[in-house]
Parts: structure tokens; C-alpha cells; sequence
């Protein structure tokens, strides 16, 4: 069913996945490697997990540089001779960077200009990177379409619109091929359960199997579209196989579906067998209510064409869970 897998690129690419030590970064470090290709991954192990690049260090064909992506010269040499770069190190959690606003702007704004900079010293061919839907702020219109952004509500929703300029300048005058991904709450194997800032799915998750009630923010009827980790791996490899006129934008990535906190909370009791009542805790400051995506132009300029449903994912994440936890 995997489309991804089919998808061919020159013999012996290498690719350049920084925070590759990450949920979505390994992911993608692991596809490639299956597909035949060279990964080497960039992290600095701050947020991403060492168990992530110790199952991948005995493959061959694969690298890793444990660096920071705020040191440029760490970045040039994580790009010296690669051919794609798809860029997913970064701080997230919107709570957090309320917390941390500074330490969030070296991090994410500086660390994108760096590998941006790096990548066109290189003559990196494709540079894919990580946005999120947190770029669309209060707008409150669904779908959420590319072009209809509203205030922006997280010091991290700022460094990801910030990114997504300095990307499109670099298309513009350096002719260095971007690629944005706007993220909507991915979701999958090796996203991780645990620490105050963890993704809800893993956290529903983890806290049920172990027979605890977990607390869901606010009401539970705010509604997201959940992007199942198979469908990213996706679009990261074909917006580096897009064409040129492709480049300099960003793109919602997503299934396209709407989901309510409740009702994935719901099932999860359900399908785990439990009968556990949640906690309801006060809303998250800098949350948006409803997240929807339109992924036409994803679909129609990178060829999009994502094959996992949220009811096809949360089985496999379940199984993965309930294996790995």
C-alpha cells in the first residue's frame, strides 16, 4: 500500500536528515536506508533519542554526525557531498517555546538560515523541510489552505513562518530548490510517550496500558487533522523529486480528515480493552481549536497522494505501542 517505496532515485544518493535522531527524522532515515539509498543524520541528541541511531548504526550506508545545526560549519560539513537535504531538526511544542522564546529562536530560525546556507555552498539538488500548521495562527476558516494565514498564537509558530521566508528566499535568489511541509500532527511508530511536552496520541497511549486516566486539555471537541507517519515519509521524498516550479513554497501535509480529541480518546479505551474516564484539565495556552488541512496543492504541484487514513494508522501505531512500550 506504501506508495513511497516505489519512488527511485539516482544510484547512490545520499541524503543529509538532520534531527534524524527524531520521531519524524528517524522515520525517514529508516525508509531511505530500506529503499537502498545513503542517510547520514545530523542531531545533537537534545530532544531526539540516542536508541533512534543505535538501531540504524550497524546498516550499511548509514552515517552519523552528532553536531548542531546553530554551528554553521557543523552544517557544511553535513552537507558536503550529499544530494538532498530534508530538514526536520528543530525544537517543538507550542507550551515550550512559550516557556522558551530565545532559546527557540537560536534553535529553529538560526539553525534553518544555517543549513539553508550550508545546503547552497553545497549545491544541495533539493532542500525539503519541516514546517507545521501552527503557521496558520487564528484563522479560523477550515480547511486551512496555503495563503489564508492568520496571527500567529507561539514564539514556535513564529520560527516556522520565519523559516518558511528565509527558505522561500533562498529559492528566490540562490537558487537553491525549498520545499515547506506544513505538518498537521503526525502521528506513528517512535513518537515518544513520554516528558510533560509529549504528542497526545503516544501519551493516550502509554498512559492507558498502564491503567492511569491521562488528562485531556480543555473539553476534548477541539479537532485536528492527524497525518499518519507513512504519509510525511511520503511527501518528503517526492517534493525532492519535484520540478523546479515547485520550489519556494510550503504545503499543507496531512490526510486531509478531522478528528475529535474525545472520539480518538474513545476509541483507544476501546480498542486497548479499557473503561478508564479521562481528566479534564484546563486549555493549553497558544492552542487552536479546529486544524483541517486542504491538501490539493500538495497533491497537485508535489503528487501527493497520501495512502494512510487516521483508522489505518492508529492500529498500526497501537501494535507498535503496545510491542515497544
Amino acid at each position: 500500500m506504501s506508495s513511497y517505496k516505489d519512488l527511485h532515485f539516482p544510484k547512490g544518493s545520499l541524503f543529509l536528515v538532520t534531527g534524524g535522531a527524531g520521531f519524524i527524522g528517524s522515520n525517514l532515515c529508516e525508509a531511505l536506508l530500506d529503499m537502498g539509498y545513503k542517510v547520514r543524520c545530523l542531531d545533537n541528541l537534545s530532544t531526539g533519542r540516542r536508541e533512534n541511531v543505535e538501531e540504524l548504526l550497524p546498516r550499511k550506508g548509514y552515517e552519523f554526525i552528532n553536531g548542531d545545526i546553530r554551528d554553521l560549519d557543523t552544517c557544511i560539513r553535513a552537507c558536503v557531498g550529499a544530494d538532498y537535504v530534508l530538514h526536520q531538526a528543530a525544537w517543538g511544542s507550542v507550551p515550550r517555546s512559550i516557556e522558551m522564546p530565545l532559546f527557540y529562536a537560536h534553535n529553529n530560525i538560526i539553525g534553518i538560515v544555517n543549513m539553508l546556507e550550508a545546503a547552497t555552498k553545497c549545491g544541495i539538488k533539493k532542500f525539503v523541510y519541516a514546517s507545521s500548521s501552527s503557521v496558520y495562527g487564528d484563522e479560523p476558516h477550515l480547511p486551512k489552505t496555503e495563503g489564508t494565514e492568520g496571527n500567529l498564537l507561539s514564539p514556535y509558530a513564529v520560527t516556522k513562518r520565519v523559516g518558511e521566508e528565509y527558505a522561500k528566499q533562498y529559492s528566490m535568489y540562490y537558487n537553491l530548490d525549498t520545499y515547506g511541509l506544513r505538518y498537521f500532527n503526525v502521528f506513528g511508530r517512535r513518537q515518544d510517550p513520554n516528558g510533560a511536552y509529549a504528542a497526545v496520541i503516544p501519551r493516550f497511549i502509554k498512559t492507558l496500558l498502564a491503567d492511569q486516566a491521562p488528562t485531556i486539555n480543555g473539553d476534548g471537541k477541539q479537532s485536528r487533522d492527524f497525518t499518519y507517519i507513512d504519509n510525511v515519509i511520503e511527501a518528503n521524498l517526492k517534493a525532492c523529486l519535484a520540478g523546479k516550479e515547485a520550489a519556494g513554497h510550503a504545503y499543507n501535509i496531512a490526510y486531509g480528515g478531522r478528528e475529535y480529541l474525545i472520539d480518538i480518546y474513545n476509541t483507544l479505551n476501546k480498542v486497548l480493552g479499557k473503561d478508564i474516564q479521562p481528566i479534564f484539565g484546563p486549555p493549553r495556552k497558544g492552542d487552536i481549536r479546529h486544524s483541517n488541512a486542504d491538501i490539493s496543492k500538495a497533491k497537485k504541484l508535489l503528487g501527493y497522494d497520501p495512502q494512510y487514513s487516521f483508522a489505518d494508522g492508529i492500529k498500526l501505531a497501537i501494535d507498535w505501542y503496545k510491542e515497544n512500550l
